[in-house]
């Protein structure tokens, strides 16, 4: 068993035994209220029948116990709900270490985009994909956050920023359980684009003088109300006073009502910012990009008592509610002035807790390429070189496969090798190889630990060409599909920078005359155009382009071997062409073979 597996499950017992003490004092103190609670009703009883005596104190100290019974009993409950969360994760971590994390996750489906160069062909969302497998980010301001890293390529300081970064994080794992954990407490509250739309919506435009005339007349109506009942003044001041205050009310109604009924999830998603800022306020990072994160909440004490200030302008909010208390309101338009304090926050504080919520999004994102580090220790940190386009890695394996099921390979492309044409027999890794290399492209740009022993690579734009589907409704066969997406890489490498291209059976939707000349165009072009890349085929004819490409492409093959009549692969790559197939032999395997043999 690994060290991060032995970790996890040392960390699991833990908070396992904590929630299980937690339930048990729970359920003792659920007991304890039941049974005060009888004894309260009891003691009342006898109080009425003996009309007072002794039962009256005693019943008061046993209200008081009940009442502080009920806060123990909260406590308790928050405790035990925090052990749950905590249990989960390292849970859910020794699951990822168990190859069984697709049961659970967020396989980030909201962020499938097909018309990207390479998201859907290397399967960079939805379930079983690499963010999948990666995220742990419990806030959607950190999913946010992650998905936009796979999918935009940093440049190489930034990049190598994040390593820093994430090799502190990995060291941390408390922080990143804590960040977890807290963020749990409700997850998907970190909505960050109803969040930033609430936080930068336009003022709601009350006067500058609502809040001393609101203020002067919830004075005046008290002040006359009380003097009216003394038999001080006449009750038509009294009515004067209410009539003011209504024409107030209903004049500034059509600024307080969408206030007041937009700021309630809001709040609730900025109490989960607050839990987690409280978590890393004054947490003493080493890196500069975690140092630099930190001065977006210095002071995370401020910013948390910011939030608890909004906190408690909901709670009233909440009290408004309350029939009781309705009349008070009226009396102070304790409304109006709620939703002035409240635009007054926004005002105040705004700008300021995007800030904060860009922050902890990083922050998340971070912790979980962290995540990633902890639990495969052995993984190499990328070099990403600002210039050139080239890959060269060792031990590479695709970081979605199982450990047990995965084969490395070696592989370098690049400097006077443009071009490698990768040959194969059905079933022999041709695709995976491609995905691999891919997968670990897009974990390298993001600045995320490679599934290798070594990976280095040129700052390069990606575009692959894996599982293009055809369109009935946009009337786009598969291979017209194919030809856009190569028309948009052509595109990406005649306007920008270096690119790497993967090209899984290329053009295979033609004829062998047009697919041959129609794949030496598109290659020759873009190899001229400065990118590089890789294409499998099982049509040989494709590898003689790599032949008359001399020095600029290689041909390299994957390949099977018949054994006692069962095929067996070993997904080596090798050099050279492959020299046989294996159609017939699959056919023949499900059946076929009075069908082939006819």
């Amino acid at each position: 068993m690994s060290g991060p597996a032995i970790i996890y499950q040392q960390e699991l017992a833990r908070s396992e035994g904590l929630l299980s003490g937690l339930n048990r004092r729970f359920a003792r103190l659920g007991f304890a209220r039941l049974a005060v609670f009888v004894g309260i009703i009891a003691l009342a009883a006898v109080a009425v029948a003996n009309r007072g005596g002794a039962a009256v104190p005693l019943n008061g100290a046993l209200v008081a116990g009940f009442v502080g019974l009920i806060g123990w009993h909260e406590r308790v409950a928050r405790r035990r709900e925090r052990a749950e969360r905590s249990v989960a994760y390292y849970q859910c971590g020794l699951a990822r270490l168990e190859d069984r994390w697709l049961e659970g996750g967020d396989p980030g489906d909201r962020f499938r985009d097909d018309a990207h160069l390479y998201a859907t062909d290397l399967e960079v969302f939805g379930q079983g994909s690499l963010f999948h497998y990666i995220s742990v980010a419990r806030s959607e301001t950190g999913a946010s956050m992650l998905a936009s890293w796979l999918l935009q390529p940093a440049d190489a300081a930034t990049i190598g920023a994040r390593h820093d970064a994430v090799r502190e994080l990995a060291q941390d794992l408390a922080l990143r359980h804590d960040l977890a954990v807290a963020a749990s407490a409700a997850r998907g509250a970190l909505d960050s684009t109803a969040l930033r739309a609430w936080l930068a919506a336009p003022p709601a435009g009350f006067p500058p003088g609502v809040r001393p005339a609101t203020a002067l007349l919830a004075v005046a109506n008290v002040a006359t109300t009380g003097a009216a009942l003394a038999g001080w003044i006449p009750g038509f001041v009294v009515l004067g006073s209410y009539l003011v205050s209504l024409a107030v009310v209903r004049f500034q109604s059509v600024r307080t009502n969408p206030v007041l009924h937009s700021v309630e999830r809001p709040a609730r998603e900025l109490r989960v910012l607050a839990a987690l800022l409280s978590r890393v306020a004054d947490h003493p990072f080493a890196s500069g990009r975690l140092r630099h994160l930190a001065g977006a909440w210095s002071g995370a004490s401020s910013a948390v008592a910011e939030i608890r200030r909004l906190e408690r302008l909901v709670d009233l909010l909440d009290a408004r509610r309350n029939q009781l208390f309705m009349p008070v309101a009226a009396l102070t338009l304790f409304g109006t002035q709620l939703a002035v304090a409240i635009e007054r926050w926004r005002a105040r504080v705004g700008t300021k807790a995007v800030g904060w919520l860009e922050a902890v999004g990083e922050l998340e994102a971070l912790s979980s390429f962290a995540t990633l580090a902890f639990e495969h220790p052995a993984d190499a940190f990328p070099e990403v070189v600002a210039d050139g386009a080239f890959v060269e890695t060792t031990g590479m394996a695709h970081p979605l496969l199982p450990s047990d099921r995965a084969v490395p390979n070696d592989f370098n492309l690049g400097g006077s090798r443009r071009l490698v044409m990768v040959s194969g027999s059905n079933m022999s890794g041709k695709s995976t190889f491609l995905k691999a290399i891919g997968a670990n492209v897009v974990l390298a740009l993001a600045g995320a630990p490679t599934r290798s022993t070594r990976f280095r690579v040129g700052q390069v734009a990606l575009g692959a060409s894996l599982v293009l589907r055809e369109s009935l409704l946009e009337g786009r066969s598969r291979f017209y599909a194919e030809v856009l997406r190569l028309k948009a890489i052509v595109t990406r490498a005649e306007t920008g920078g270096p690119v790497l291209f993967l090209l899984d059976e290329m053009l295979s939707g033609t004829n062998s005359h047009d697919r041959a000349i129609g794949a030496r165009g598109i290659l020759e072009g873009l190899v001229a155009r400065g990118a590089v890349g890789i294409v499998t085929t099982h049509d040989l004819a494709l590898t003689e382009i790599a032949k008359s490409m001399k020095a600029a492409a290689l041909n390299c093959h994957l390949e099977d071997e018949l054994i006692d009549g069962q095929l067996h692969f070993d997904y080596r790559i090798k050099p050279g062409v492959v020299e046989r197939s294996n159609a017939l032999e699959l056919m023949k395997s499900i059946g076929l073979t009075s069908a082939l043999d006819s």
